[in-house]
């Protein structure tokens, strides 16, 4: 895999993370921006890219499975009675331009394409926030825009048949470890209780770190939270949890996600002390 055209974050005067704006991908790959690697403020990544498991996990960004039957997730498609399968339906998230360009954020254009035809428009912002010195946030905000000209719907695995496959939306792929990364939520634990729920935030901690993943959307927009941690380390947005999202024609989307990327394992109360600080800021 190649990178190409990428800028930096810095956050506290250090480099943070890579934001790829056009990576060489294969077509079965989804082509789409990405951040890697994104680190801890003392430099420990805590991102992946191209792993074994699932060389179509990149970083941290926007990825959805199903968007009229179009893959912008990458690797096979599950389709109801087939199961997962090799499909030529793969969708591009070309990087049009950026309209800021900061050491601590951007704002992007994005088109989403496949097939010849544009699909959506995205607005894509992302910006860096120290928030104490062993932590920082990652405030990233999409907004997709059906500029088809028919309306378009969004779906998932789960919405094609999968049990417990909701994923699409953003998505954090974390590092694969010798242990499986620690779930928490403001107020269960494990993989187990915090997939699926919609919760103010959900928490991925490993060997030296912790991501806190705050849903910022306002509160009739949150999405459930997709977790993984035994199978491997990733934690998501479900923009089509239990039902597709259907998009109309010229309608507009809105999705906002702060990150807490911090070192060290943090608890239950400090998790949700640097939640509310990064959201406010």
């Amino acid at each position: 895999m190649t990178a190409g055209a990428s800028t930096v974050l810095r956050c506290a005067g250090r480099v943070v993370a890579r934001y790829t704006t056009r990576p060489e991908l294969a077509a079965d790959r989804s082509p789409r921006p990405y951040l890697h690697p994104v680190t801890t403020l003392a430099g420990l990544p805590v991102t992946e890219t191209a792993p074994e498991d699932h060389p179509h996990h990149l970083g941290a960004g926007v990825a959805v499975a199903d968007v009229a039957g179009h893959n912008f997730w990458g690797g096979r498609t599950f389709v109801r009675g087939r199961g997962s399968v090799e499909l030529d339906n793969h969708g591009t998230q070309r990087h049009d331009g950026f309209k800021l360009c900061d050491p601590d954020g951007f704002v992007e254009e994005l088109s989403w394409t496949a097939g010849g035809e544009r699909l959506l428009r995205e607005h894509r912002t992302a910006a860096a926030t120290a928030l104490t010195d062993t932590a920082w946030a990652l405030d990233l905000t999409f907004s997709l825009t059906n500029v088809s000209g028919r309306e378009l719907s969004i779906g998932s695995p789960a919405t094609n048949g999968r049990p417990g496959a909701a994923y699409g939306g953003f998505f954090w792929r974390a590092p694969k470890e010798a242990a499986a990364p620690v779930v928490f939520g403001p107020e269960t634990d494990g993989e187990e209780a915090v997939h699926g729920a919609v919760a103010d935030w959900a928490a991925l901690a490993g060997e030296g770190w912790t991501l806190v993943f705050a849903g910022a959307t306002a509160r009739t927009r949150r999405d459930p939270w997709f977790v993984r941690a035994a199978e491997y380390p990733g934690v998501g947005s479900s923009l089509a949890h239990g039902a597709r999202l259907p998009v109309a024609a010229g309608e507009t989307f809105v999705r906002r996600v702060v990150t807490v990327v911090a070192d060290g394992r943090l608890d239950r109360p400090q998790a949700a002390a640097l939640v509310r600080k990064a959201v406010a800021s």
